[in-house]
C-alpha cells in the first residue's frame, strides 16, 4: 500500500529528521532537480489556498514532475454532483499522487482509503495540516539548530487551527521543554488533540506572563471561516496582538513564526525584528515540500 500523510502522527522521527535532511540538499542545490522526471502530481484543492498550493505546485516543477487538478471546487463535476471518492478515483488514474485540501475534518483520510497513489493532506478543515507543522520544526531546527528542549508558546485559535494541530503532534517526536497554550477560554485547545499528546502544557489566558520564558512563539490568526457564529468571532477576533511591546518582553534569541495568512494579530512594525522569521518559515515550503514528495514517491534513498 502507498505511504500517505494525512496527520502529522503519520511519520515517526527518524522521517521527519529525514525530511529535513533531504530538504537542506535541496537548499544546496539551489531547489532544482529533475529526480521526477515523467511523474504527475495532481492538486485538488476543493477549497481556496494561497501559500500551500503554490509552494506544491513550485516543489513539483523543480523536481521536474508535473501538475494536474483545481483551486477550488468551482467548474468542476463536484458541482455536479460527483462525490469526493469518485474525483480520487479519476485523479489516480491521472496521476503518481494526490494533494488535497477540503473544508471538511477527515476528507483526507477518507481519500487516503479509497486511492492507490499517495495522499498528501494539504488542510482539511480544522483537522491537520501536517506539512505545514514540518516546515514550522525545519523552520526551528534552522534557526535554533534543535528543536529539543526549547519551550514553545502557541498563541491565538487553538481550537479551530489545524496547522497548530499539527505541530503539537509533530512535537511529539521530539521532546520540547515547556509548551505554553495561549487563547481565549472559546479557542481552547480541543481535549481530542491534548490527548494524544506526550508532554505536558500548560494553559493561559496570559500572554505577557509566558513571553518572557518562550525560545519559540508560533502565532495564529483567529479564523473567521471556522465559527458558524459571527457574532462569536466578533468577541475573540482581536483577543491577543503581537507588538514591539510585547517583543521587548522576548528573549533577544527567541523568534516570532506564522503558518499566514496573518491579519492584525502581528503588528507590521515587529517585521524588521530580529524575532520575526515568519516570511523567512514560509520560504522555506518549497524545498520541504520537494523533499516530502521526493520521500513518498521516490523512497527515502
Amino acid at each position: 500500500m502507498p505511504k500517505h500523510i494525512i496527520s502529522s502522527l503519520d511519520l515517526d522521527r527518524r522521517e521527519v529528521e529525514h525530511i529535513f535532511e533531504v530538504a537542506d540538499e535541496y537548499e544546496k542545490r539551489g531547489r532544482v532537480s529533475k529526480e521526477l522526471s515523467g511523474k504527475v502530481v495532481a492538486l485538488a484543492f476543493f477549497e481556496p489556498s494561497t501559500r500551500t498550493k503554490n509552494s506544491f505546485e513550485s516543489a513539483v516543477e523543480r523536481l521536474g514532475a508535473s501538475t494536474i487538478g483545481f483551486s477550488s471546487s468551482e467548474g468542476t463535476s463536484t458541482e455536479k454532483g460527483e462525490t469526493v471518492a469518485d474525483t480520487i478515483r479519476m485523479l489516480e488514474g491521472y496521476s503518481d499522487m494526490i494533494v488535497i485540501r477540503h473544508k471538511f475534518d477527515g476528507t483526507a483520510k477518507f481519500a487516503s482509503e479509497v486511492s492507490h497513489v499517495p495522499i498528501i493532506n494539504a488542510g482539511d478543515g480544522k483537522h491537520e495540516h501536517p506539512t505545514q507543522s514540518i516546515i514550522d520544526l525545519y523552520t526551528v531546527s534552522k534557526i535554533k539548530g534543535h528543536v529539543d528542549g526549547l519551550n514553545f508558546c502557541v498563541l491565538g485559535d487553538l481550537k479551530y487551527g489545524r496547522a497548530v494541530n499539527s505541530l503539537l503532534r509533530l512535537m511529539t517526536k521530539f521532546r520540547p521543554g515547556k509548551v505554553f497554550l495561549v487563547s481565549p477560554q472559546q479557542l481552547k485547545l480541543r481535549e481530542e488533540v491534548k490527548s494524544t499528546l506526550n508532554y505536558p502544557v500548560i494553559e493561559t489566558s496570559s500572554l505577557q506572563d509566558v513571553l518572557g520564558d518562550t525560545d519559540v512563539l508560533y502565532v495564529t490568526r483567529i479564523q473567521k471561516e471556522r465559527f458558524a457564529d459571527e457574532v462569536e468571532f466578533e468577541k475573540v477576533k482581536e483577543s491577543y496582538k503581537v507588538d514591539l511591546k510585547a517583543v521587548e518582553m522576548m528573549k533577544s534569541d527567541s523568534i516570532i513564526l506564522h503558518p499566514l495568512p496573518r491579519v492584525n494579530e502581528i503588528d507590521r512594525k515587529v517585521d524588521k525584528t530580529p524575532q520575526a522569521k515568519y516570511f523567512y518559515q514560509a520560504s522555506l515550503g518549497v524545498q520541504v515540500r520537494m523533499a516530502i514528495i521526493r520521500y513518498l514517491l521516490g523512497g527515502s534513498e
